[in-house]
């Protein structure tokens, strides 16, 4: 393919194909382990991205208006976890002019995401509330199935459509035909009164239902509903006036008293000026000894971040509320950093926005409000961009930095959230675990249940195949009997 096309492909593609397995894999999943089928879908969406630019798609080159009409954007997670990418189809409008436009801000949605989650896959929800036959758009509506049946591979969870008008029902008859088998059981028609099978109330706005008082607006693009930054003991809510006051004496004391055995450990972060006493007492009473061995590690330009991708969490009966993020800093100058979340009512994060030294480690502890347990729907956001020696890492010159420093000079990596429900502690949590092993995520489960099925449907194929050539036996076997028996006959009646 690349000798004969190489000229209808984007190199940057090409490049990343050689060098990324994870995306080789998701191409050969969707297409159930066949390579014929998998060079074929390659071929087909590398030549899509350079038709579409994909890789070149930015907010400047799209006209604003897009932006503004609210007819697409990413927004909340379902219950296992998966973002949500919202399809309001109430603000679109069939214009062949515009066509080619919009067909872009899907591709741009996409690739924003992939990019940013790393290819993590998505469920679309198709809001079809106060729709009509204005609104019917069968070539929109197939090339959104065609970007996650031929352009992104394994990029789809579940196609969630609420409240379709029966008028719709011959349309939609015509695109399950475009979907094939595999994607017709993402398919989940929903109303009003089981929508939240798939997606929690806190993710839905209140006409599906929902609690969700989320009102989109453009600009700026919508950030996946991070609040920044948390404080460090807590949101700024009146629970915390609630806070125990004796806890808070009793975190200061004990500080007070350790400091003196601190000395060593404070030494690496001695930038970070404001970091109260009691943070330091609850890194040493919770750190286990073996803390920093994270399993994975997300390398990136300015920092080194354990774990890769998730934080663990006990459920409420496993009871861990605590877990540790490390950073590492990899560059020659002081890398400023912050924490956000998407829900900032549960956490406290210690540090949330200071800064690291070269070379060194910083450890962040992430507990949980009491009351409050995790969730998959969570997710935590560490931004991170280099500071000029000379600028200071105090709480005014951090707030001035982040108030200035350009958006292309930011590091962000995301980390989503895992809840463990046995019993055994995971090593990723702060306790320690003698085994070290990975609880495994809902990615790694799906994987796991997709190749079993292509597995047995591969099985079922033979033992069709193997029936067909038993019955193709019997039938050959009984008719060389017949004819035998016939010869016989005619012989017989020669003689007689």
């Amino acid at each position: 393919y690349f000798l004969d096309k190489s000229d209808k492909y984007d190199s940057r593609d090409v490049e990343r194909l050689q060098q990324d397995d994870k995306l080789v894999e998701n191409y050969l999943i969707w297409r159930h382990d066949v390579v014929d089928d998998t060079l074929k879908m390659i071929d087909e969406s590398f030549q899509w991205r350079k038709e579409y630019t994909v890789n070149d798609l930015s907010e400047s080159v799209l006209p604003k208006w897009l932006f503004e009409s609210g007819a697409l954007f990413l927004h909340g997670y379902d219950k296992e976890g998966y973002k949500l990418f919202w399809f309001k189809v109430k603000h679109h409008t069939r214009d062949p002019k515009q066509q080619l436009e919009k067909k872009k801000l899907v591709a741009f949605w996409l690739e924003h995401y992939a990019k940013r989650d790393h290819g993590k896959p998505l469920t679309v929800v198709f809001d079809m509330a106060e729709t009509g036959i204005s609104h019917i758009d069968l070539d929109f509506v197939r090339f959104i199935v065609n970007c996650f049946t031929d352009y992104y591979p394994n990029f789809l969870t579940k196609i969630v459509i609420f409240e379709m008008p029966w008028i719709m029902n011959a349309a939609f008859k015509i695109v399950k035909g475009w979907l094939g088998p595999d994607a017709i059981s993402m398919l989940k028609f929903t109303n009003k009164s089981d929508v939240q099978e798939y997606i929690s109330g806190e993710y839905l706005p209140p006409h599906m239902g929902g609690t969700d008082s989320f009102k989109y607006s453009y600009p700026p693009l919508v950030d996946d509903d991070f609040q920044t930054p948390l404080c460090e003991n807590g949101p700024i809510t009146s629970e915390d006036e609630h806070e125990s006051k004796e806890e808070i004496d009793a975190d200061t004391k004990e500080a007070g008293e350790l400091n003196e055995a601190q000395n060593f450990n404070q030494k690496k972060m001695n930038s970070i000026e404001q970091i109260s006493k009691s943070e330091e007492t609850d890194k040493t009473e919770v750190k286990p000894k073996n803390a920093k061995k994270a399993l994975t590690t997300f390398k990136g330009p300015l920092l080194h971040i354990s774990p890769a991708e998730e934080l663990y969490f006990g459920s409420k009966e496993t009871g861990e509320k605590k877990c540790l993020i490390v950073l590492t800093n990899v560059t020659k100058n002081v890398v400023a950093f912050k924490v956000r979340t998407t829900a900032p009512e549960k956490y406290r994060v210690k540090p949330s926005n200071s800064s690291c030294e070269p070379g060194t480690s910083l450890d962040i502890i992430v507990s949980l409000h009491g009351g409050f347990a995790a969730s998959l729907q969570d997710r935590f956001l560490i931004m991170a961009a280099e500071m000029d020696q000379s600028s200071g890492a105090g709480v005014p010159e951090l707030t001035q930095f982040w108030k200035e420093v350009p958006r292309t000079k930011v590091m962000e990596h995301r980390l989503r959230c895992h809840v463990i429900e046995s019993s055994k502690p995971s090593s990723l949590t702060l306790k320690d675990n003698a085994f070290n092993i990975p609880a495994k995520t809902n990615e790694d489960l799906h994987m796991q249940l997709t190749h079993l099925l292509q597995i047995n449907k591969r099985l079922e194929e033979q033992m069709n195949r193997c029936l067909w050539f038993q019955q193709l036996s019997v039938v050959l076997s009984l008719l060389s009997v017949t004819v035998a028996a016939f010869c016989f006959y005619l012989a017989y009646a020669q003689r007689s």
